[in-house]
């Protein structure tokens, strides 16, 4: 491998970045001194009140006896419980995620004839500009996927000649564009991205018009173009789960505060991927992969509890996997009781499970269901209960229908496109302030020296 200098860390930049980190510690004791909410959330899970949405609604908690009491988690769309979405549209063999788009979008359900003009409308829009993956997609393929998507979806502004227009139908216009095309982005990146570094051959396959989101992404996946109807209903209901999380999530606040300032939506859309890039947001189910592997290769009986206990009381005492003291599917910052995203979803796992043949594996991430919290509850001070959450069986899912790793967050970020855009029309629709939280300054005043007096 060639020296490359513009990723060498220099000695010199290590003394620098010791001397940034030094100038940037804040004391702890400080943020509870001042009622600073960290991460705008208080000790036991409230997030701080920043602003008003119809779009979508988490619920955690009741109010009972003037105490506020945590109950198993709901998710809403526009008002309907997402278990009542998903049971309508799976009990009539349908796909959901683009009737569930409309919704989020337009705010109502669509009747049979709006539904079948909508799918035609994001077909429409499903085509690339003439050449844009030889010129773009092909061009310097990153190993990273939310990269390459991010920099497509930037690159997308030079092809539209209204770019910086932010009228209403125009970034409706701009936001059915990017739903229908972020499968194509996000397969076509990974298949150059294996073809240029691991030399495999490049399948650039055409979407089906008639087909839906979920199938469109096992067709321009696979060479063969083939898969299952039960693979391809449990994908869709996958994007349904992630489409949307309320507005305080992290990519959906962060599309909230950079509409906020006008911009277009193309580089509003690339600041929500850059968010939902980390991997305490959308990254967590490439994690537990990992871990259950590490797990697998350190528990000789998988079914033995108390190994299995064990093994878990390391990772929070990080003597093993990546010694981060997390165990990873674990844990939301809203939900305590229970995450209804891996309730409904762990419905149809089993199921898949079963068609894979993958009942063993199945049993295992199920007992770390079970002990992961009772574990936690014991080895942490925690203050407020621990819940699995939707990431612990999204990586399962992707895994048993042979997606790769690297496409894992990608298609979280096909599904949560359609909450995003409803969060940016949104913003823009209520003509807001740009946002500004306070930070309050705590560091001491200083006296100015010329160059030739300081030490």
């Amino acid at each position: 491998m060639t020296h490359n200098i513009y990723s060498e860390i220099t000695p010199e930049l290590k003394k620098l970045a010791a001397m940034s980190e030094n100038s940037c510690k804040i004391d702890p004791q400080l943020y509870i001194d001042m009622d600073v909410k960290r991460g705008l959330r208080d000790l036991s899970g409230k997030g701080v009140l920043a602003g008003l949405t119809n779009i979508s609604d988490v619920r955690a908690n009741i109010i009972k006896d003037d105490i506020l009491t945590p109950i198993h988690g709901e998710l809403f769309y526009r008002g309907y419980n997402v278990r009542d979405l998903i049971k309508g549209f799976t009990s009539e063999d349908r796909f959901g995620y683009e009737e569930v788009t409309y919704l989020l979008l337009f705010g109502k359900l669509p009747n049979a004839q709006e539904l079948a003009s909508f799918r035609e409308l994001l077909a429409f829009y499903r085509t690339l500009p003439t050449y844009f993956v030889r010129d773009v997609i092909m061009k310097a393929p990153s190993r990273d996927m939310m990269n390459t998507l991010a920099r497509s979806v930037l690159m997308l502004y030079s092809y539209d000649d209204h770019a910086d227009d932010i009228s209403l139908p125009n970034v409706l216009r701009q936001c059915i564009q990017l739903i229908s095309l972020f499968p194509l982005l996000s397969v076509y990146g990974y298949q150059a991205y294996r073809h240029f570094h691991f030399g495999k051959s490049l399948y650039i396959h055409p979407p089906g018009d008639d087909l839906s989101t979920a199938e469109n992404i096992l067709r321009l996946l696979r060479p063969n173009k083939k898969y299952t109807p039960l693979e391809a209903k449990i994908l869709d209901v996958a994007l349904v789960l992630h489409m949307e999380h309320g507005g305080g999530n992290n990519s959906a606040f962060t599309t909230h505060v950079v509409s906020s300032s006008g911009t277009d939506t193309y580089s509003a859309i690339a600041a929500a991927l850059g968010s939902l890039k980390g991997p305490r947001h959308g990254g967590a189910n490439i994690k537990v992969i990992e871990m259950m592997d590490d797990l697998r290769s350190h528990v000789s009986d998988p079914k033995d509890e108390e190994a299995v206990t064990a093994y878990l009381k390391s990772l929070l005492n990080k003597e093993a996997f990546d010694r981060q003291g997390l165990i990873y599917g674990m844990g939301h910052a809203v939900y305590s009781l229970s995450d209804p995203r891996e309730r409904i979803f762990k419905e149809f796992v089993a199921k898949l499970a079963e068609e894979k043949g993958l009942q063993e594996e199945f049993e295992l991430y199920s007992l770390v269901e079970r002990l992961g919290p009772k574990v936690i509850e014991e080895e942490r001070k925690i203050y407020k209960g621990v819940c699995c959450n939707v990431d612990f069986y999204s990586g399962f899912v992707y895994k048993s229908l042979n997606l790769p790793k690297e496409l894992f967050t990608p298609i979280f970020a096909v599904a949560r496109i359609a909450g995003w855009s409803a969060h940016r029309m949104e913003e823009l629709s209520n003509n807001g302030k740009i946002i500004r939280p306070a930070y309050k300054p705590v560091g001491e005043d200083a006296v100015y020296h010329a160059l030739k007096d300081r030490v």
